[in-house]
Formats: C-alpha cells, sequence, structure tokens
C-alpha cells in the first residue's frame, strides 16, 4: 500500500497559530512547514527572462499558490432511463433507485466522441475563469477511457487552439483521476511556475460495460468536467491539502484487464517461435464486486478525508461542503454519516448522471457552481475513490 503525504499550504497560518519555521521532506516532493511555502524553480517560470536551450537556467526562490477559478462540464445527448434499461435487462427503475440512488445517465452516440465533451468543458472552464486558451501551460486529461492508446490530452489541446504547444497528458487512475489531477496541477505549479493548469476529468465507461449484466450496467454514464487550476500569492492558496493511497490488492474487486483475442489466427504462426506473432489484444468488460467496493468505501474514504482535513488544519464541521465521487448513493451517505455532515451539505447529482468516473467530481462541482448553490470562498472536501483500488482527498476552496 502506497501513501502520499499531502502538503500545507501558505494561506493557512490564518487558521491556525504562527509557528516557528521548520523544513519537513514529504514524499510529495514539497518541503515546508510553517509561514510560508518556498521551492526551487526555474527561470523559465512567469516574469523571468526567457533564456535559450544552451544557455544555464538559474534556479530562484519563489512562494506560489493556487486556487481554482472556473470549472465547465459537458454530457452526451443521449439519456438512457431506468424504465429504459428495464427493457433490456430484469431490473425496474425501483430496483436499481433504491440500490444506488441512479434514475438516469448520459450515453455517448455514434455521432459524439468524449475529445469533444472534454473541449466543450474545458472551454466553459477557460471563459468562466477568463483565460485565453494562449495562456495555458499545462492541460492534464484525467482519464481511463482515451480515444488514443497514447493519450487524449494532446487533442484536448490541439482542439482548444493552443497556439503556444503547452505539455498535455493522461493521468489514468479512473474514479480518482480528478483528484490526482489536481495533486499534480498543484505539482506544476508550486513546484515548476507553471501558471494556469487546465485538470479534464473526462470519461465513457458505456463503452466498456456488459449491457446484459444488470449489476454493473445499471451503474454507469459518460461525462466530462474540467477546472481551471491558476498560480496565485500565497495568501490567496485554495489548495489547502491532499491525502491519495493505493491498494494493488483490491484489484480483484474492480477491474476491466487485458484479454488476447482467441479467434485471431490472421497472422499465424512462424514456426519457430512459440505464441508469436502475439494476438491482438482488446479490455473486458468492467468487471465489480459492488459488496467489496461499497465496503473498501465507507471504510477508506472517511478516514482520508479526516488525514487530509487534519494536514490542513480544519474538521469537519468547518467545510461548507461534501463533494464525493458520485459512485452510489447508500456511499455518499455512509461517508457523510461518519463525518458528521449533515445532508444539506453534501453535492450529489448522482441521480442524473450515475458513475462518471474521473467526470463525476468536476461535473459536480461545476453544477453546484451555476446554480449558485456553491460560492466564492467556501471551503469543500473532494474525494475519489475506485478501480486500482486508489482513492485520494482534498480540501479545497472555491477561487
Amino acid at each position: 500500500m502506497a501513501n502520499a503525504s499531502g502538503f500545507f499550504t501558505p494561506s493557512l497560518p490564518r487558521l491556525r497559530s504562527r509557528i516557528q519555521p521548520s523544513i519537513r521532506i514529504y514524499r510529495s516532493g514539497f518541503c515546508s512547514e510553517g509561514v510560508s511555502k518556498k521551492v526551487w524553480c526555474c527561470s523559465a517560470m512567469e516574469g523571468a527572462q526567457k533564456v535559450s536551450p544552451s544557455e544555464s537556467r538559474v534556479p530562484r526562490l519563489t512562494s506560489k499558490g493556487c486556487k481554482l477559478v472556473g470549472s465547465g462540464s459537458a454530457v452526451p445527448t443521449l439519456q438512457v432511463s431506468n424504465d429504459d434499461l428495464s427493457k433490456i435487462v430484469d431490473t425496474s427503475d425501483e430496483w436499481i433507485s433504491v440500490r444506488t440512488g441512479i434514475r438516469n445517465r448520459r450515453v455517448l452516440t455514434g455521432k459524439e466522441s468524449l475529445i469533444s465533451l472534454a473541449v466543450e468543458a474545458s472551454r466553459k472552464a477557460l471563459q468562466m475563469a477568463e483565460v485565453d486558451p494562449d495562456d495555458i501551460d499545462l492541460v492534464l486529461m484525467c482519464t481511463s477511457t482515451p480515444e488514443d492508446l497514447f493519450g487524449s490530452a494532446p487533442q484536448i489541446q490541439k482542439a482548444l487552439g493552443c497556439k503556444s504547444n503547452p505539455l498535455a497528458y493522461d493521468i489514468t487512475a479512473a474514479c480518482s483521476g480528478f483528484v490526482l489531477g489536481l495533486v499534480s496541477a498543484a505539482c506544476h505549479i508550486r513546484g515548476g511556475g507553471f501558471q494556469n493548469v487546465l485538470v479534464v476529468g473526462a470519461d465513457s465507461l458505456s463503452r466498456y460495460v456488459d449491457w446484459t449484466d444488470r449489476g454493473s450496467c445499471i451503474l454507469f454514464g459518460d461525462a466530462a468536467g474540467a477546472v481551471l487550476v491558476q498560480a496565485c500569492d500565497s495568501e490567496d492558496d485554495g489548495l489547502f491539502s491532499f491525502d491519495v493511497h493505493s491498494d494493488g490488492d483490491g484489484q480483484r474487486h474492480l477491474n476491466a484487464t487485458m484479454k488476447e483475442n482467441e479467434m485471431d489466427n490472421a497472422l499465424g504462426s512462424n514456426g519457430s517461435v512459440v505464441d508469436f506473432p502475439p494476438r491482438r489484444s482488446s479490455y473486458s468488460c468492467i468487471q465489480m464486486n459492488g459488496k467489496e467496493v461499497f465496503r473498501f468505501a465507507a471504510r477508506c474514504v472517511p478516514h482520508s478525508i479526516e488525514s487530509a482535513l487534519e494536514k490542513a488544519g480544519l474538521s469537519s464541521s468547518s467545510i461548507d461542503w461534501l463533494l464525493l465521487h458520485q459512485a452510489n448513493q447508500r456511499i455518499i451517505d455512509a461517508v457523510a454519516t461518519r463525518l458528521e455532515v449533515p445532508p444539506e451539505r453534501v453535492i450529489s447529482n448522482l441521480a442524473n448522471y450515475g458513475n462518471t468516473s474521473a467526470a463525476s467530481i468536476p461535473l459536480a462541482l461545476d453544477e453546484a457552481v451555476r446554480s449558485g448553490k456553491v460560492k466564492p470562498g467556501h471551503t469543500i472536501a473532494a474525494a475519489g475513490f475506485g478501480a486500482g483500488l486508489t482513492w485520494g482527498s482534498a480540501i479545497l476552496r472555491w477561487q
């Protein structure tokens, strides 16, 4: 089991008594504890003079915070209700809604793509943040269902028209992906001098669902959500702490593994090497032990949030909103009860979209922001959990 520490941020001295600066090295790569956070960055950061690749880049000491300044989301046009599913598998609206809280989900059709959803969500986030695509320094595409084996993030960068060719890459961690995207954005801003990082969560799990399995096909939908994470002065920092984990032993409870196509004998054999050339491979449908995943989430997620809150110097009573990965309403309710967060402070849109994997947190956040529920200055405890098994929490402030 791997455990990566969260980190204290410069904005927090107002939340706790002032302490003498000291140095502590975390596995996350950040080092500091005390009045301010300072890391060495190359001179390619904002405000530094440009140098040619052949010139030496002299590190300099800087102090940066980061905050969420824009959000956006997009869903497919096709809506599939529980009643629709009851026509293809032995189930009913009541059976599904009572056990999961889900009533509808959105599914990609042949006329749509995951990239188009991600781009739409990204554009909305940039518009809210009032940031031009040319000012993006990094695009992080959090997905486990890319439309290219080598990653989809560069296609988002291309579609947005970023003329500066910013770095873009994928993060694969399924339902924990968006939280890990926030961690990565903070790392690039605080440790690399980046200014604007676009974090996209998007998945099309419907493509990997066995639509004859009523235990799993009722759960999943497709969507995309995005946020713009921006560098700011340390006193305005809005990403307070993280707590992230993984346990590969739990992979047996939730997976979509690689399988060989046994019918593919087109290449034949060269007669000298056994099992060569290899058969073409594809991914199996999602396999899930629902009871075990529920036990895992109900046990690990509250601990993770409590750990992140402790690192931030906050209590559960001081947060404005609890925002969990939208997997199952029973899980959301169980975690909220454990943390003593009242239902009116829990964000949930599961009924309308089902489990949208890495998209679920930014999708729910964007809807809450645009509806006026989440307001500037509100503190949010967010947590993702799922395949890997992986799980992680983030304590953040909206704008």
